[in-house]
C-alpha cells in the first residue's frame, strides 16, 4: 500500500494551488478524521490511521479548479490520486460527497471517516449537522436535482453518524470540544 506523506500531501495541494480557506478545510477535516480514528481503533483495528488522515487532507483537492472547470472535485480528485499510485487514497476521496453503499454493517470503513469528518466542518470550524447542511443547501441547493440529491445525502449522513457515535466515549455535540482546532499547514 503506498499513501503520500504528510509532506508530500501538502507539496500537491501547493501545486495544485488550492484555495487557502479549502486547505484550512481540508487541515480541519483531517484533524476531525484523526480524532474520530483515535476513538475508533480499539474497536475497528482495520482502519488503516495514516490513509484516513491522508485522504481527509487531500478530499479537496480538485476543488479549486472546478470553480473554472465545473468538474465534479470528489471524482476528479479521486482519479488524480489513482493517477498518482494511490488508488485506496483516490477511493476514498472519490466518496468523501457521497458514498458508494448507505453505512450498514457493523464495519466503519476509511470512506465513512472521511466523509462524515466533511461533513461536520464548515470553512475551518467543526459545526453540527444541521448548521453544516443549511450550508450545503444554500450554497448547492440552486437546482432541483441537487436539493434530491442533498436529501439523500443528508440522511446517509444522519445514519452514518448513528453508527460512528455508537462506538464513540462521546456524543455529537462533543466533537468540537474533542478536535484540536489549530490549523497547521507546511
Amino acid at each position: 500500500m503506498n499513501i503520500p506523506t504528510r509532506e508530500e500531501c501538502f507539496k500537491l495541494i501547493r501545486q495544485m494551488d488550492m484555495m487557502d480557506h479549502i486547505i484550512d478545510h481540508s487541515i480541519m477535516v483531517s484533524n476531525v478524521a484523526l480524532c474520530l480514528c483515535r476513538h475508533l481503533e480499539e474497536n475497528f483495528p482495520h482502519i488503516h490511521i495514516d490513509r484516513v488522515i491522508c485522504a481527509a487532507l487531500l478530499h479537496d483537492i480538485t476543488k479549486t479548479r472546478s470553480f473554472s472547470t465545473g468538474e465534479v472535485h470528489s471524482a476528479t480528485g479521486g482519479l488524480l490520486l489513482k493517477s498518482m499510485g494511490y488508488p485506496e487514497i483516490g477511493d476514498i476521496i472519490r466518496q468523501h460527497v457521497i458514498l458508494d453503499i448507505c453505512p450498514g454493517g457493523p464495519k466503519i470503513s476509511e470512506q465513512e471517516i472521511v466523509n462524515y469528518a466533511d461533513k461536520r466542518v464548515l470553512h475551518d470550524q467543526v459545526v453540527s449537522l444541521e448548521r453544516r447542511l443549511e450550508y450545503i443547501q444554500v450554497r448547492y441547493g440552486t437546482k432541483p436535482e441537487f436539493m434530491t440529491r442533498i436529501q439523500t445525502m443528508w440522511e446517509n449522513t444522519l445514519d452514518l453518524e448513528e453508527k460512528i457515535f455508537k462506538h464513540l466515549p462521546f456524543k455529537p455535540s462533543q466533537l468540537s470540544d474533542k478536535v484540536p482546532s489549530a490549523i497547521k499547514k507546511q
